[in-house]
């Protein structure tokens, strides 16, 4: 098989038939891996992409971790077939620390390419991906006393993977807010949280000194009573069509400069929604490592 002029994606774990539907041109499919032809394509159901695979013979094992450190010091395998010997070249690599991320921290700054054994013979390696996490997956070293759900490591996860995040003193609204992860997540920021939804914030995240708790839904928030917003939040269950029409509203009557939202992927026509949500000029789609069947957009002023 023939590697040149192709890009390799890595689904997320159990999204495989996801990134299937979304891409053109798969030659090639082990496990997580997709093989396409041509120039990378505008995927979201990609956790990394390796965009200049090339396929290198290899005599042995120490010819090929010899081969791989020539390109460059730091590879992360993954492994779709030939395991033990895949596992036996890693081990012949530099170490590259995996260990998880302290929110806060930058992501990584050098360059990790990636590679596998695609025959026992053949190395698929690709010096530069999208990612500079392992597999393209952000772990973090998680708070599992005061968040109420693990919902708080998406925004953990989105602000360190744009670099950008509210600023202490800034006006959050967050729609749909119970139990309160995100608020949290804000509040800790030094944000000002103005956290709507039907039902009560868990106590202690109602009690943050940031956070001003509002009975109310999600979408019944008049935007043109609201004044100047500088980000809104929203984590809501409900069909995309409906959060779109909300964001809609918000984008034409609103004064909000920053917009944040999962799409949760229900509904017979979701694909439809999704579509309109990446049209917005200047708006992005992506798949978070927190994310389950579901997409974050966002919008940056």
């Amino acid at each position: 098989m023939q590697f040149e002029n192709t890009t390799i994606y890595l689904a997320p774990r159990g999204y495989e038939e996801d990134l299937a539907k979304e891409l053109r041109n798969v030659i090639a499919q082990r496990g997580r891996l997709f093989v396409a032809e041509g120039a990378p394509q505008q995927v979201v159901w990609a956790q990394n992409v390796w965009l200049e695979p090339q396929a290198v013979a290899i005599e042995s094992i120490g010819d090929a971790a010899r081969k791989l450190k020539a390109v460059q010091r730091n590879w992360w395998l993954h492994s779709v077939d030939h395991h033990r010997r895949a596992k036996l070249i890693q081990d012949k690599l530099p170490h590259v620390s995996a260990k998880p991320l302290e929110f806060g921290s930058r992501p990584p700054e050098g360059q990790l390419g990636s590679w596998t054994l695609w025959e026992e013979n053949l190395v698929v390696a690709s010096a530069r991906c999208t990612s500079p996490f392992p597999d393209g997956e952000v772990i973090f070293v998680e708070d599992k006393e005061v968040p109420p759900t693990r919902a708080y490591l998406k925004l953990w996860e989105l602000f360190t993977l744009l670099e950008v995040r509210p600023q202490p003193g800034e006006l959050c609204l967050d729609l749909g807010s119970c139990p309160g992860g995100w608020s949290w997540v804000l509040a800790e920021l030094g944000a000002k949280v103005f956290s709507i939804d039907k039902s009560p914030l868990a106590e202690h995240i109602a009690r943050h000194p940031n956070i001003n708790w509002c009975s109310g839904s999600a979408f019944a928030l008049d935007p043109r009573h609201a004044g100047k917003v500088d980000w809104l939040f929203s984590d809501v269950i409900c069909y995309p069509d409906r959060l779109l029409e909300m964001v809609r509203r918000w984008m034409e009557f609103g004064e909000c400069r920053n917009f944040v939202c999962t799409v949760k992927l229900q509904g017979e026509d979701y694909m439809k929604a999704v579509e309109d949500f990446a049209a917005i000029p200047g708006s992005r789609l992506m798949h978070l490592s927190a994310n389950k069947h579901e997409l974050t957009w966002v919008k940056l002023g």
